[in-house]
């Protein structure tokens, strides 16, 4: 390679890097190469848009954190299932073993051996033991024996598990349906507005938000690029009420001058973090929501939730969370 084509090199490589640089300056996590226009990076869930792949069975499952996050009926049911199961296996066992290895007090109000192996079987696993049904060989003592080890075990995890779940704190936030463009003071602002759901305390709020939009980089490829967006107000003390979030449109703003086309061009999405103080359990708590471009009103503003009579406490309406009403921008 001559000296006229490795100086070309060169600054090629050098102004590729500086493209890299400028466009993870501002990375918030995901990277710079997500381009995919149909789909969000933050569900309104609060989970990434993220599906891990080639991983081993053990990662995929991770059954313990699936069990403390997931619902309390979905919890409940699967122990329901883990229970009738254990039965059945022993009761099949039990039934290897010779139902008649089971003495039992009366037998026709067992509805059959298997049953009678059943029954028995959520005795020993239950440490129970009414006593009208028992075994009556070494083989069956032994399975019983070992079936009670086995209830003992799994009973000491559900009351771990459910401990897990109950002292899990958890930020009961509600976000707005959709966020909205409104005039704010002298300018326009982008804003959203959230309430806290349950009774408990939340103190000393953080929230940050950022814009993710895709924009060409100095090669003509497309990059995504991260704005954090400055806020009105972006901490609080207290949240006894609701809380509207404003980024004050300025000339500062990436959001100066665009329009609704443009947004969507783009792909933007505002992702958003918030933490908090949850006073009943003394921890901090976090959660994520995210707008897409197609979930901002331009030209609304919201309706305010609550209604103060003198003499009596604040009502808060919580149905009033996304209602809005027309206000023409400035």
């Amino acid at each position: 390679m001559n000296t006229a084509n490795q100086r070309l090199f060169n600054q090629t490589a050098k102004d590729s890097n500086l493209v890299e640089q400028e466009v993870r300056r501002d990375d918030i996590g995901f990277g710079t190469k997500l381009t995919d226009s149909r789909s969000r990076l933050v569900n309104q869930d609060g989970t990434f848009n993220i599906v891990r792949v080639n991983g081993t069975l053990w990662d995929r499952l991770n059954v313990y954190n699936r069990l403390i996050t997931m619902g309390w009926l979905q919890f409940m049911g699967w122990l329901v299932v883990f229970y009738v199961t254990a039965n059945t296996f022993f009761a099949g066992v039990y039934m290897l073993a010779g139902p008649d290895t089971l003495q039992a007090a009366s037998e026709k109000a067992l509805y059959g051996p298997f049953w009678k192996c059943f029954f028995f079987s959520s005795q020993t696993l239950t440490t129970v033991g009414y006593g009208h049904i028992a075994p009556d060989s070494f083989l069956t003592s032994s399975i019983a024996a070992f079936e009670s080890m086995v209830g003992l075990l799994a009973f000491a995890l559900a009351t771990g598990l459910l401990y897990g779940r109950f002292s899990r704190s958890v930020a009961h936030i509600r976000f707005s349906k959709q966020a909205v463009l409104a005039p704010y003071l002298d300018v326009n602002g982008w804003m959203f507005r959230i309430i806290n759901t349950r009774s408990n305390q939340l103190v000393n709020l953080d929230v940050s938000v950022s814009l993710s939009r895709l924009e060409p980089g100095a090669d003509g490829s497309l990059y995504r690029k991260y704005y954090g967006l400055s806020l009105e107000r972006s901490k609080v003390a207290f949240f006894p009420t609701n809380w509207t979030i404003v980024h004050p449109i300025t000339e500062k703003s990436p959001l100066y001058g665009c329009t609704p086309e443009e947004l969507e061009r783009s792909d933007a999405e505002f992702l958003i973090s918030l933490q908090a103080l949850d006073d009943t359990f003394v921890q901090s708590v976090h959660t994520r929501f995210s707008y897409r471009f197609n979930e901002v009103l331009w030209g609304y503003k919201f309706r305010p939730m609550f209604d103060g009579t003198e003499g009596m406490p604040v009502k808060l309406d919580l149905n009033k969370l996304d209602d809005v009403q027309e206000a023409p921008l400035n």
